[in-house]
């Protein structure tokens, strides 16, 4: 039988160095740039593609007794354009959280059923599939910087 071995070299301990390094930097960049596109992408969802982010499906149109309200140039979620200028994000320790402070944000992402208000959900916050390749392209490049100024 032939013997089997792995030599572990310098090279090998400077990547374990610098993998470690890695797993100990302060991610508040990092996350600052993954809150910032959320944000970005909630806000374009907001003002142009009207669907849900989860299941791609359009948002349902004003309800029939809401649309004679509405002005030209208010389009769904839209209006005055309070919601859409209320979305932000905050870093919370390791974490990015993303959403308005606005009461009727929660009855438009969830509709209003549950405090008897006649509005159907539209959800606009959330992560599609090309929203979550955008966050894990920036998290990737993240690395790749991280790594080559760890070098």
């Amino acid at each position: 039988m032939a013997d089997v071995g792995i030599v572990i070299d310098s090279e090998f301990a400077r990547l374990a160095e610098r993998l470690e390094r890695l797993a100990d930097m302060e991610l508040g960049e990092l996350l600052d740039l993954v809150g910032s596109e959320v944000e970005s992408q909630t806000r374009r969802r907001i003002e142009s593609e009207k669907s849900d982010p989860i299941t791609g499906d359009e948002w349902a149109e004003w309800s029939d007794d809401y649309k004679p309200t509405r002005h030209s140039g208010h389009s769904l979620l839209e209006g005055e354009g309070d919601l859409l200028e209320s979305i932000t994000f905050e870093v919370d320790n390791d974490a990015v959280v993303v959403g308005t402070n606005l009461i009727y944000g929660a009855i438009h992402q969830f509709g209003g059923e549950e405090v008897d208000i006649p509005i159907e959900a539209r959800p606009y916050l959330g992560l599609s599939e090309e929203n979550e390749d955008d966050i894990l392209a920036i998290v990737d490049q993240w690395i790749d910087d991280q790594l080559l100024e760890a070098a």
